[in-house]
């Protein structure tokens, strides 16, 4: 009974890693936020799956990430800035940036 329980545990968290997945990439594409960066391999910028990585048990991270797909930044990833990002909207930053810290590696 504890090893199907377990069973029933590992699929869910599965299924919801894939679910994840598949929302961030869509919210991505509709951002225009793949031309430079993809789930789990550098493009310009860095991969969701290592900004999640770095970021990891950074209370504010959320914070900070959302207010830099906003305004841009450089200097943490590489000499190679991120422009500002006023066309995506604050929920969908928002939304986006919580999406990409709940990713494992």
């Amino acid at each position: 009974m504890k090893f199907a329980a377990a069973l029933l545990a590992a699929s869910t968290l599965a299924i919801a890693s894939v679910a994840v997945a598949d929302e961030l990439e869509d919210m991505m594409k509709k951002n225009g936020c793949n031309a430079c960066h993809s789930e789990d391999k550098k493009v310009i910028g860095p991969s969701y799956k290592d900004v999640a990585a770095k970021y990891k048990g950074d209370a504010s991270a959320a914070a900070k990430l959302t207010d830099k797909v906003k305004k841009g930044g450089s200097g943490v990833w590489g000499p190679v800035p991120m422009p500002p990002n006023t066309q995506v909207s604050d929920a969908d930053a928002k939304k986006m940036v919580d999406l990409i810290l709940a990713l494992k590696k």
